[in-house]
């Protein structure tokens, strides 16, 4: 057999240190793999580590470069500062033609920076999402935006969001609507069969109860708030026996200190440790309702006609509010209560929610990310 044939191209790194931005970049990086010309160059900050790893396994990505910047302790600028002098050596070593970042976590925006102030083009996947509020979700909302004005290319995933880049200053021509990858992530694990980790929901697909999936980690809910959600959970389980939530508790101790007390003695709670993304992507598909404070799943659960109900006071995703996929019922567990009840109890309301049109793509965002790419490089070059 002959020498495999090696690739000769535009070199595009591609950064990203979560979970979420694992899960959306995931899609962009096997399409640049198997496109004929440009080479990925994968980096990982690993800002967040085991559940990075966890989505790089189910997508069978090996980063190029790991920088294992987890820490117990860590400070957001202790981040920024770690991403900014280890990606300016990565870009020092292997000149990439571009580098492109997906959302507004500390490691986007530290490797946005980086790249800019060398000169090489910045492409922000998922650009253009605002909430309006700089604090919330923090320090989210601020990086975006931080990165709108050094980037060269806008990959935005709805017109809602390019109307924001344009109220920006960012101009028309450099601004792309392409969808959602995360709607290619999910498409993608929910195909692939995967042997549950967690022995209480390895059956939970053929579970006749109707299944509430509860996640929570924001920083904004800590405190009050979280002891509320975990209040609401209570009300629920106690007055729906015949309903079962299941609650994937966030590492935070924060977080569990203020809800597992609150559930512990309940039987049809049931409490796990995170599941790898593929396994989390199938509870989605068994779940009746998600209630939840993320904004991926804001994305994620529309498309398998999932409603959501988001545990937060404003959205950087209103394309989903106004379609009518997901709503917006803020943290007292009154509220909450009566919005799960609701949907529990009135099969009319459910199907609105749940037949809605999600307004996030169809799953072939990724192949239009490379063909915008091929586009820019072949004109920067």
């Amino acid at each position: 057999m002959g020498n495999p044939v090696v690739k000769q191209g535009p070199k595009i790194m591609v950064v990203y240190g979560t979970r979420p931005e694992a899960i959306k970049v995931a899609p962009v990086v096997k399409a640049l793999e198997a496109d004929d010309t440009l080479i990925p160059l994968v980096v990982v900050t690993a800002q967040h580590r085991e559940m990075l790893d966890q989505v790089n396994n189910v997508f069978n990505i090996v980063p190029d470069v790991d920088f294992n910047l987890m820490a117990h302790g860590q400070t957001l600028n202790g981040i920024a500062g770690n991403v900014i002098t280890k990606i300016d050596a990565v870009l020092e070593e292997h000149k990439p033609d571009a580098v492109l970042v997906q959302g507004d976590t500390t490691t986007v925006m530290g490797a946005a920076i980086a790249a800019f102030n060398r000169e090489i083009p910045v492409v922000h996947l998922e650009a253009g999402l605002r909430s309006g509020d700089i604090n919330s979700p923090f320090p989210d909302e601020a990086n975006r935006k931080i990165v709108s004005q050094i980037a060269r290319v806008h990959l935005a995933p709805t017109m809602v969001s390019r109307n924001n880049l344009l109220a920006d200053g960012v101009k028309h021509e450099n601004i792309h609507v392409i969808g959602n990858t995360v709607i290619d992530a999910l498409h993608w694990a929910v195909a692939r069969p995967v042997e549950s980790s967690v022995p209480e929901i390895a059956d939970i697909e053929n579970d006749k109860r109707r299944v509430l999936l509860v996640t929570t980690h924001r920083r904004e809910n800590l405190g009050e708030n979280m002891v509320n959600i975990g209040k609401a959970m209570r009300q629920l389980a106690t007055a729906y026996p015949d309903l079962l939530i299941v609650w994937p508790a966030h590492k935070n101790p924060k977080v569990r200190t203020s809800i597992a007390p609150q559930i512990a003695d309940l039987d049809n709670v049931i409490s796990i440790e995170p599941v790898g993304y593929g396994e989390f992507s199938h509870l989605i598909a068994s779940s009746h309702i998600v209630l939840t404070d993320s904004g991926g799943i804001q994305e994620e659960a529309p498309s398998l006609g999932k409603p959501v109900l988001v545990l937060r006071e404003n959205t950087e995703r209103p394309e989903a509010v106004d379609a009518g996929t997901v709503k917006l019922i803020g943290t007292n567990s009154e509220r909450i209560v009566s919005e799960v009840s609701k949907l529990l109890d009135d099969e009319k309301a459910y199907r609105v929610m749940a037949n809605a049109v999600n307004p996030y793509g169809d799953g072939h965002s990724a192949g239009r990310s490379v063909d915008i790419l091929n586009e820019l490089l072949s004109i920067q070059n």
